[in-house]
């Protein structure tokens, strides 16, 4: 039996051109945050099962969290499913911090479903919350900073926000409507994108709804525009109703704190499958590719009392960075061209003793002048130096000869502009910055 060279299904491997990519994101995201006044945490990547158990619903507590047995302990754990669960067990660890508290945090979590494009087992989320405000105000920062995180990623327009408000729901379908089974005919609307209207009546009809009931949430469902219009509406039809009325309220409130409100759509079949939201929600969609929604969250002011004792509020977003990267390889606003951080390849041109300790010297110095540098280390001739510089895209090359080692000089040589010169080994670092800022950082 032959030993596994790839990784388990729906978790990969990156190369050094993807993750340069894959960086080069996350600290996009990290200035947007930042900007808005967020700090940074971490939390383990395993939780107690405890932790995570009666909090995402039946579905994924039943089949897609990853949950083992210590075989030493006997103790259940798991790996995490998001990022929001474990901040609302961090604030009960850590009590007493300052609220409205602000983090954001990117890291892996872990879901044991079926893999397919933009839906990996393994991925990264990039959450951004707010614990301790409940006012519409901190739920459109949320949007707000979404939207700027987009635009910062590269998608300047081509997304919608959808915004809904489980209270809406809640008053709609189980109050007015008189649903006391409520979870399956969220999940059936939750499958709209993927199975159409038709496919959620065929649902909503497996579950046992009488025609009049399903024809009343369709009618419902198939709602979504400009908010003023919506909420106009939902006010004339089940205005009387306390969650609806309070919910119309906060997104009255809200909505015109959004800095591009021509982004946003209040869209009632929008009802996100995660049990422990409270208020209002909010998913991202692109107008191409189709992949499904790239961020999403809302308002889950229950979650952080389970482990508390008391209530808390709290809102937040998860921006989907997996799906994010393929949409913008697609439609190619990202490439993978960019394949090493060097900048600078020490070409050295003669195998002496003297020229190649001259050429490691002139390499320390660039290093210690905050230069990202190679040298060659497998002891090949130039052209193999030049040939291997040339695959990875190294803008500069720094040759080094005898007749370098001997005036205490560097040939310099851009390999996307052609532009050479001879410098002193004590100017080389400037020079190159300035070769750099001329000609680029591309070959």
């Amino acid at each position: 039996m032959t030993r596994p060279v790839r990784p388990p299904r729906g978790f990969r491997d990156f190369p050094p051109e993807i993750m340069l990519l894959r960086k080069d994101l996350f600290q996009r995201l990290e200035k947007v945050f930042q900007l808005y006044g967020f700090d940074p945490i971490d939390t383990p990547a395993l939780e107690y099962w405890e932790v995570l158990a009666g909090k995402y619903g039946e579905e994924a507590e039943s089949r897609l969290i990853w949950r083992f047995k210590d075989p030493w302990s006997g103790r259940e754990y798991a790996l995490r499913y998001d990022l929001t669960v474990p901040l609302a067990r961090f604030m009960a660890t850590h009590k007493g911090l300052p609220l409205p508290f602000k983090r954001y945090h990117i890291g892996p979590v872990w879901r044991h479903e079926e893999p397919q494009k933009g839906r990996y087992r393994e991925f990264y989320q990039c959450d951004a919350d707010i614990v301790g405000s409940p006012y519409p105000e901190a739920d459109a920062e949320i949007v707000n900073l979404t939207i700027d995180s987009l635009k910062a990623l590269g998608f300047e327009s081509g997304f919608t926000v959808r915004l809904n408000d489980r209270r809406l729901l809640r008053g709609v379908f189980e109050e007015e409507l008189g649903l006391t089974n409520v979870l399956p005919v969220y999940r059936a609307i939750d499958k709209l994108d993927k199975i159409g209207i038709e496919g959620v009546r065929g649902e909503l009809e497996k579950i046992g709804l009488s025609d009049n009931i399903i024809n009343k949430i369709i009618d419902i469902i198939s709602l979504s525009g400009e908010p003023e219009e919506i909420l106009q509406w939902i006010r004339g039809k089940y205005g009387g109703n306390e969650n609806v009325k309070n919910a119309a309220a906060h997104l009255e409130e809200m909505i015109p704190l959004i800095k591009r409100p021509e982004t946003v759509k209040l869209d009632l079949s929008l009802v996100r499958g995660l049990d422990y939201y409270t208020g209002p929600i909010l998913e991202v969609v692109l107008d191409k590719p189709r992949i499904g929604s790239v961020a999403g969250g809302g308002r889950y002011d229950d979650l952080i009392g389970l482990f508390l004792g008391e209530r808390v509020p709290a809102t937040g977003v998860s921006i989907g960075i997996e799906r994010i990267i393929d949409a913008g390889l697609e439609l190619g606003i990202y490439t993978l061209e960019k394949k090493t951080v060097t900048l600078v390849q020490v070409i050295v041109l003669d195998k002496s003793r003297e020229v190649y300790s001259y050429a490691w010297q002139a390499a320390n110095l660039l290093r210690d002048n905050g230069i990202p540098t190679r040298i060659n280390l497998a002891r090949t001739g130039h052209r193999v130096q030049r040939r291997k510089a040339q695959r990875l895209g190294i803008p500069v090359l720094a040759f080094a000869g005898k007749k370098e080692a001997e005036s205490g000089s560097l040939t310099l040589y851009h390999t996307g502009c052609g532009k050479r010169l001879v410098v002193g080994l004590d100017e080389a670092a400037k020079s190159i910055e300035l070769l750099i800022e001329e000609c680029g950082r591309n070959s």
